[in-house]
């Protein structure tokens, strides 16, 4: 009788696969270095004879297949890769009994960490708080309520194979879209966009008015950037009463403390960027805001600065303040000293990074519309007033083929995400009317990358090389001229974006769908759901203790490392716990050289190659590039400058930095940190739950 069932452990009987069997043989074959991975087929057929022999009337269960598995391994003579197979059932035992634990039922073998967040975070809950659906239900609940908008446009459209090419996109772990759409889709929220920027008028009911936007925005699930620029500064004149202004630093606390109250939808941290022009009066006063400790802590600060005031750092002379209510000169400051207090406090406390104003607006693409003057929180997608974006990433860890890019997957799911995400601009539920018709009338989108450093290990590529740059520009050109293609594909079929005429689109004869199709975002959260490394940023550790949920940490390794380690015999746990101490091999005696070289993490590298990494990105994208620039604690403020020079000289949108212990708070411990021996932490390196890597402080990885 041929064997064609197998009972799964939920009691399900589902068909049997003699080729995940073949590939769980070669699989653990390899990691050892023990026989011919070839054989693993002949070995099957062994295993699923003996089944045949063992089970006439009766269906086998898993446990009972793998039984096999582990007995024809030790009769073949490989005891080594059977001792692999069984320690690794044991691991799959102890991931799925935490699971039980979390109370997620999960069919897609996920980390337990990703399981974790997708239940704080995404999963639907019933009237009692309970999780009431998979990881795999989320994802079809998602495809199909971005699959329905191709019925507005073609009635006779396939909505269901369309709904299956967006849930395969996305149960692959292929690509992503921005949390809100993984949260929020196809519910009665139903607001999908992650990013937004808010005017701030110079008047009491103007910025009373942003404040409650603000909170709608998060409420919602939403980050918010703001512009504080065009307040008055402190002591201007009110002429309505004859009153003194305050400032604007005075009505940022309103926004701060807003924030503080109103949770993001229940379900993350609400999280802001507040920009002050370097011309403002009031200037040092925002450089120097996060000197007061808890100000401002749900905001990133940036300073806008302009070529003007970069033309004057050079010259060593002085620029202009000017009051933006009457655009007059109030005074003038000299650009080195505001540029020494900009470096010192971000080597202090992390803030206030930089906003290169007119290299954004010289790459604007609908200048006829107005100026940009901010972005989103975390600094990659500059906007106009009101205006919003839809993000979503693609996971480059599954598109290395044979230690190159697999051009050919990755084209086709660029594609397949532009066609998502301009989807996701028509079912969007807005939160205010304002955002709908400005977004709707440019219909940003912003595709970028996660897993780009497993990528590079995957390619045997060191992140800080000038080989990790060419991999780094031809996977953005790939990314730049596939998802313009389909955008100009999709205007084909659907029309351009309503603001067309007058952008630099229509100036270049180029008719697209989206004024903007790639964004370089952080990717967080989302990043873990995958299992993979965090937008464009480097590993933070090889190996590291994760604290999962409250009294329940686990060692995580870096996938791709253990199947090095294990490849080439020197794996073994003793040596991961050792590497979780630092985080890095860096201090590791006795390994390859080679290896070494090439599983770098953020510390192990110096600030410029992070700085290039992201110029190298940003040649290829519409919009900008969230990664921040790494620096070791005993990092001087001479060596900030030099990033924040950098950057500007090379053509980045902006730059954020963070020295490691600059904040109180942080995500992330190094466990050979001084600073971890004076927390009394334990000596291993750890992260919270939902750090996936890049600035390690809550407001952060928003």
């Amino acid at each position: 009788m041929a064997l064609d069932k197998i009972r799964k452990r939920d009691g399900s009987v589902v068909p049997f696969e003699a080729d995940k069997i073949a590939a769980a043989m070669r699989k653990a074959i390899e990691a050892v270095g023990e026989g011919e991975p070839s054989r693993a087929e002949e070995m099957t057929r062994e295993v699923t004879g003996k089944l045949e022999a063992r089970f006439v009337e009766e269906i086998p269960t898993v446990e009972e297949v793998q039984d096999l598995v582990e007995e024809t391994l030790i009769e073949w003579g490989l005891p080594r890769t059977a001792k692999s197979y069984i320690l690794y059932r044991e691991r799959r035992a102890e991931i799925r009994r935490t699971k039980d634990f979390i109370g997620v039922r999960d069919e897609l073998k996920l980390t337990v960490n990703a399981v974790n967040v997708l239940k704080k975070r995404y999963l639907l809950k019933d009237s009692r708080g309970q999780v009431a659906e998979t990881p795999d239900a989320m994802f079809r609940r998602v495809a199909g309520a971005v699959a329905r908008a191709d019925l507005a446009y073609d009635p006779g459209a396939d909505a269901a194979a369309l709904e299956e090419e967006f849930y395969r996109l996305m149960v692959s772990l292929d690509f992503l879209p921005n949390s809100p759409t993984l949260m929020n889709a196809g519910t009665d929220v139903g607001q999908l966009s992650a990013c937004f920027v808010l005017p701030v008028d110079d008047s009491i009911p103007g910025i009373f008015d942003a404040v409650k936007d603000m909170a709608l925005v998060h409420k919602s699930g939403g980050g918010t950037g703001f512009s504080f620029s065009r307040l008055r500064p402190r002591g201007d004149v009110v002429q309505s009463t004859m009153g003194i202004a305050s400032g604007p630093l005075s009505f940022m606390r309103i926004f701060d403390v807003t924030t503080e109250v109103i949770r993001q939808g229940g379900r993350r941290r609400g999280a802001n960027m507040g920009i002050l022009r370097c011309d403002h009066p009031d200037i040092l006063e925002f450089i120097t805001a996060k000197d007061q400790d808890g100000f401002l802590s749900n905001f990133n600060l940036s300073v806008g600065i302009t070529d003007e005031f970069m033309e004057a750092l050079d010259n060593d002379d002085v620029y202009y303040l000017r009051n933006p209510r009457s655009g007059a000169v109030t005074g003038s400051l000299h650009a080195r000293d505001v540029f020494n207090l900009i470096v010192t406090q971000a080597w202090r406390t992390g803030d206030p990074g930089l906003l290169f104003l007119d290299t954004i607006n010289r790459k604007n693409p609908t200048p006829h519309l107005g100026d940009i003057e901010s972005t989103n929180p975390c600094g990659e997608q500059p906007l106009l007033p009101w205006e919003s974006c839809n993000l979503g990433s693609i996971n480059l860890k599954n598109m290395v083929v044979g230690g190159q890019w697999d051009s050919g997957k990755l084209s086709r799911t660029i594609r397949a995400a532009v066609h998502f995400l301009d989807n996701v601009i028509d079912i969007n539920l807005w939160p205010l009317p304002e955002t709908e018709r400005v977004t709707l009338g440019n219909r940003k989108i912003g595709l970028g990358v996660m897993g780009f450093a497993d990528a590079l290990l995957l390619m045997g590529i060191p992140y800080d090389s000038e080989e990790g740059l060419q991999a780094a520009r031809e996977v953005a050109t790939i990314l730049e001229e596939e998802s313009h293609l389909a955008s100009g594909e999709l205007a084909a079929r659907r029309g351009v974006f309503p603001n067309y005429e007058g952008s630099v689109w229509e100036s270049r004869g180029m008719p697209m769908r989206n004024a903007t199709t790639v964004t370089i975002a952080p990717t967080g959260t989302i990043s873990i759901i995958a299992g993979c490394s965090s937008g464009i940023e480097p590993l933070f550790a090889i190996s590291f203790v994760r604290n999962v949920i409250e009294g329940t940490r686990l060692m995580e390794i870096n996938p791709v490392f253990e199947e090095t380690a294990q490849r080439l015999g020197f794996y073994s746990n003793d040596l991961m716990m050792d590497i979780a101490r630092s985080g890095t091999l860096r201090h590791i005696e006795g390994m390859d050289e080679d290896v070494k070289r090439v599983f770098v993490t953020a510390f192990d590298i110096a600030p410029a190659w992070h700085v290039r990494m992201q110029a190298a990105f940003q040649e290829h994208c519409d919009n900008a590039v969230s990664k921040t620039i790494n620096f070791a604690s005993d990092a001087s403020i001479d060596d900030i400058e030099e990033a924040y020079r950098l950057a500007y000289e090379l053509g980045c949108k902006g730059i954020t930095v963070y020295r490691y212990g600059s904040k109180r708070e942080q995500v992330l411990y190094l466990g050979s940190d001084s600073l971890m021996r004076l927390l009394e932490r334990p000596e291993y390196t750890m992260a919270e739950a939902e750090y996936a890597g890049g600035c390690p402080t809550p407001l952060c990885f928003f």
